[in-house]
């Protein structure tokens, strides 16, 4: 099939948070939105059918999964990943957020220690404090233009604070990192010796780049995933967030049950109807759809690495190796981060994700979401030089 992602789809005037919500986010009315990471273009084919039919039938009533479901996304991450999860493994909940709150409540106390590596996706630090536990960082190594992990200040920090949990993010959002691993099992061994919990967020597994290859954590080992809980959703692969549906895979039948308990106390009970349609349509017939976005992906990856270098001075992209989601450095621009922010937003009219959001390490950096036609986003980046020209 041909797949056009080049088309502009109108999404104002649908309650769309990226484009409608401004006014309430206190930004200008004209800004262009490259901030939160969903898509612009539409879910694949399969997906809008089986959401059509479902919404024809007309009976919207409680709903659940069954063994259909279950391998449609069992098969998906066999044949992306080379792991089969079982069906007992699987907890279905509303999001990957929801279930890293979720996790923290059934498997930590108040006030145990939780440990993120920053810069990283804001909700992390979140999760931990609005459920009353201490936040430990082990930030990120940033040398000649990429990122790795500092080992001795992971496991010094594991051990000095009592870390009962460690949220990995893998990709990592927003340094576009894919672990490799060797890596993996690095911090994985460490846990291990301290007793620390891995919780690794999976999102954006299906977007990694030539040269990189994803590995789900629990698949290096029985004592890792015995350890772990792996965070996943199609709502980053397939554009369907507002759908509400995540697969959480805990294998360790104790965590799996204390994970439960937290999720009953919750109150929430079924999966989201449309979710379930959509998920097991998109696991089921979506790999031709993401292999041509993927193409355009990088075509797009391509556009911006020449952009940058020819025509941002001072401006370094942080070479991805997956996700969606750019990192660019403007520390040589001489801005402080307030000043970049502002410059950003009310001179080049662009709504993106300053840095500092992810951490103090990411001041003076811009994280962009590319997952859009390929004209929105050259507009967006001339914005960007324009601004630059000026000063």
């Amino acid at each position: 099939m041909n797949y056009d992602f080049d088309k502009v789809v109108d999404r104002k005037n649908t309650n769309c948070l990226k484009y409608d919500f401004m006014k309430e986010f206190h930004k200008p009315e004209d800004v262009m939105s490259l901030w939160v990471a969903d898509m612009d273009f539409q879910s694949p084919k399969e997906v809008r059918e089986a959401l059509v039919r479902a919404a024809e039938h007309g009976v919207y009533g409680y709903t659940d999964t069954k063994k259909d479901y279950y391998e449609a996304v069992a098969d998906w991450f066999e044949e992306g990943f080379g792991w089969r999860p079982e069906e007992k493994w699987m907890v279905r909940v509303p999001g990957v957020v929801f279930g890293i709150s979720t996790t923290i409540r059934g498997l930590t106390e108040p006030g145990d220690a939780v440990l993120i590596q920053t810069p990283v996706y804001y909700p992390f630090a979140r999760s931990i404090e609005r459920n009353g536990r201490k936040v430990i960082r082990n930030s990120l190594c940033y040398n000649n233009g990429k990122y790795s992990i500092d080992f001795d200040d992971f496991e010094n920090k594991i051990r000095e604070n009592n870390v009962k949990l460690f949220l990995m993010c893998s990709p990592h959002n927003p340094v576009g990192r894919v672990w490799t691993r060797e890596e993996l099992m690095h911090m994985g061994e460490i846990c291990q010796t301290y007793g620390v919990i891995v919780v690794s967020d999976e999102i954006h597994c299906d977007f990694t780049y030539s040269g990189h290859e994803h590995t789900v954590y629990a698949s290096l080992g029985k004592k890792f995933a015995e350890h772990s809980v792996i965070c996943t959703a199609p709502s980053k692969t397939f554009n369907l967030a507002g759908l509400q549906i995540s697969n959480i895979f805990i294998v360790n039948p104790e965590l799996r049950k204390r994970f439960i308990s937290a999720l009953n106390r919750t109150g929430y009970m079924s999966p989201n109807m449309m979710g379930i349609y959509a998920a097991q349509a998109a696991y089921r017939y979506g790999r031709p759809w993401l292999d041509a976005l993927k193409a355009y992906l990088t075509e797009s990856l391509d556009f911006v690495r020449v952009f940058v270098r020819e025509e941002l001075p001072g401006v370094h992209l942080i070479e991805p190796e997956g996700t969606y989601l750019i990192w660019l450095d403007c520390s040589s621009l001489g801005y402080s981060d307030v000043e970049l922010n502002d410059k950003i937003l009310n001179e080049a009219k662009l709504w993106l994700d300053g840095g500092s959001m992810f951490g103090k390490e990411g001041e003076n950096f811009q994280r962009i979401n590319i997952a859009c036609p390929r004209s929105v986003l050259k507009d967006a980046l001339i914005r960007f030089k324009q601004v630059l020209s000026m000063n």
